[in-house]
């Protein structure tokens, strides 16, 4: 099971932020993956409330100007007031921090008692403490480490990732948002929210942050495809049902049920059970238990790099 000592590292899954709301209490939000980059596809989404943008970070993509200015748009200090923007205290929170960025602003989303108490606490805080409390929520960190897979050999001796450590590979999350006819940047990295355009509204937020998302990838060299992006939208599922779409509604609910097996097999630990096959099958080509361990870890992180490639391919063959 996932440590409850720290905050761990979640995929970025349609299924797992989906179930990972619904168990903060959240009711009728759902997360699609994007495999195309296009207004069309996000108004097929509608009601959309917000996009999370994963991509990989380096010092060049998030820079500011000379003059202390972001790469694009502005910043807008005066919005912490109205908006819920919490600077990033902890590294592997960061999923679970953009999320709560579209939930916290979009007040037509039905947060449940939990995040509606959460956000009364901190309505009055400034972005620096709101991080603070945020990443010190009990409830929230043990949501979002139930999510997690499990780590079957630790290396205690491996220093934790930073940004100064140019051999690691560091993947953030940060959301985008129509709010008072405008469109934000929501980046706990940086010091305000970004307000990017002011003349945004929900009709034409997927033109305006399509936009503003090529010009985010724009800054990273050709070829890179480390991307992933996710629509947050309303449960269609009742939707479906009042127009009487019986096929559209089973679809969904047949979705979601795959989705939840995925969940329980993701909080797995098959190690031991591969293993024990594996022993079997390779008998004495494997000299002693270090060794052994060595070639599960390497044939895990062989698995999960081929299918982070894969999902980058479908996205960016878009482009």
């Amino acid at each position: 099971m996932a440590t409850t000592t720290g905050w761990n590292t979640i995929e970025s899954d349609a299924g797992l932020f989906t179930e990972l709301v619904e168990q903060l209490g959240v009711k009728g939000v759902v997360f699609e993956e994007l495999l195309s980059l296009d207004p069309d596809s996000l108004r097929a989404l509608a009601p959309l409330y917000g996009i999370i943008f994963l991509f990989k970070w380096t010092e060049a993509a998030v820079k500011s100007t000379a003059d202390g200015r972001p790469l694009d748009g502005e910043y807008d200090p005066e919005a912490e007031q109205t908006l819920f923007f919490a600077h990033q205290k902890i590294q592997n929170a960061c999923a679970t921090q953009a999320i709560l960025s579209v939930l916290l602003n979009r007040k037509e989303i039905k947060l449940g008692s939990s995040l509606t108490e959460f956000e009364a606490f901190v309505a009055d805080f400034d972005a620096d403490l709101r991080g603070e409390t945020l990443s010190n929520s009990d409830l929230i960190r043990l949501v979002h480490n139930s999510f997690s897979r499990p780590v079957p050999f630790v290396d205690e001796t491996h220093a934790p990732r930073s940004a100064a450590n140019s051999a690691d590979d560091i993947y953030h999350y940060i959301a985008y948002i129509p709010i008072a006819g405008k469109l934000y940047e929501l980046d706990g990295l940086q010091p305000f929210p970004i307000r990017l355009d002011d003349s945004t509204t929900d009709e034409n937020f997927p033109e305006k942050v399509v936009e503003a998302l090529y010009r985010r990838i724009g800054r990273y060299p050709e070829g890179e495809v480390r991307f992933n992006l996710m629509a947050v939208a309303k449960d269609p599922r009742d939707l479906l049902l009042a127009v009487g779409d019986q096929e559209g509604y089973m679809r969904e609910q047949e979705k979601r049920e795959n989705w939840k097996r995925e969940n329980v097999l993701r909080k797995e630990n098959f190690v031991g059970l591969i293993a024990e096959i594996l022993k079997g099958v390779l008998g004495s080509s494997v000299e002693n238990q270090e060794s052994f361990e060595k070639l599960i870890v390497g044939a895990k992180d062989r698995s999960a790099k081929r299918r982070q490639s894969e999902q980058r391919r479908k996205l960016m063959s878009q482009f």
